[in-house]
């Protein structure tokens, strides 16, 4: 297969109770079947990361990321396909890459573990501490956790062309705010993107702010941007890593009823609250609604 080739993410439709829910078309852009291992939009986020270390001719990738992470098994699973070499730093010195099953897997596809001090890991983003990785470093390409960089955010950005042109909502998990904002620079104008954030006191769109401020540079051009964007910030059910049984539940009828599979931390809270927000319009036209799949069900 192709590097980067997504011809597997389908556009799945769901479907709902037509007396319940007229005129709602409702469909899941299915970006968790891309990749077993480089889930979702990591897939997208890596793809431009990849070219620049080939670019720069750059022997990896070097990034970071906590013991469950996704993104660094990500980062393994496609340096290994892409023939490069990856290093993950990981937050907490007392693990191994015995630790769990994620971090061993990491390991078997070749990625060399650091463990660091949760201290010194809450600097990774400092330009000391960066730099630090660099001069030790120089061979690797450093990407930051979760992917979140302008070369994560134009792959992103690359998911609109794959998804219908007349399309009036579109739903998404939110956490570094990389995807949603590739996907805002993306859409049609007609399109509302709708953004899930799975961290408690979260403040959306001054993060998406910060992310496209490289992107688009004029901060009228970017309040325009955000003006299309509608931020549903109750749904984190506790905050990042937590849930509850009534989601677990949730998660469980959906396989069931819809065939989709979702995991508790991402995409299981976005779709609750889509599925929330349906429950409480009355559209009085036709709409094209649609859900993006972003991964994560390896460790969620």
């Amino acid at each position: 297969m192709e590097l980067f080739e997504t011809s597997k993410s389908i556009l799945q439709e769901i479907q709902l109770d037509r007396v319940k829910f007229p005129n709602v078309r409702l469909l899941v852009k299915r970006d968790d079947l891309i990749h077993s291992e480089v889930s979702g939009n990591k897939w997208r986020k890596l793809k431009y990361n990849i070219e620049l270390v080939n670019h720069q001719k750059k022997d990896g990738i070097l990034t970071f990321g906590g013991a469950y992470s996704n993104h660094l098994l990500a980062v393994a699973a496609a340096c290994k396909l892409a023939g490069l070499k990856s290093i993950g730093v990981v937050r907490g010195e007392e693990l191994t890459s015995d630790s769990n099953e994620n971090l061993k897997r990491c390991a078997e596809l070749g990625m060399e573990l650091l463990f660091v001090s949760r201290e010194s890991y809450d600097e990774r983003n400092e330009k000391s501490c960066q730099e630090g990785w660099k001069e030790s470093h120089p061979s690797y390409l450093l990407v930051p956790e979760g992917g979140s960089n302008y070369y994560g955010l134009v792959g992103c950005q690359e998911i609109c062309k794959e998804l219908p042109v007349e399309m009036d909502h579109l739903f998404v998990a939110q956490g570094t705010t990389t995807t949603s904002c590739g996907l805002l620079v993306g859409l049609g104008e007609n399109t509302t993107l709708h953004v899930v954030p799975v961290l408690k006191g979260f403040d959306a769109k001054a993060e998406m702010r910060k992310q496209l401020f490289p992107f688009l540079i004029d901060e009228e051009t970017i309040t325009e941007q955000l003006d299309r964007v509608e931020v549903h910030p109750e749904f984190h059910f506790g905050g990042y890593g937590k849930w509850n049984q009534e989601l677990i539940d949730f998660i469980s009828d959906c396989k069931t009823e819809y065939d989709l599979p979702l995991d508790k931390i991402y995409t299981g809270k976005a779709f609750y609250a889509l599925m929330d927000w349906l429950e409480k319009q009355q559209f009085q036209t036709p709409q094209t609604i649609v859900f993006l799949h972003t991964g994560g069900l390896q460790n969620g």
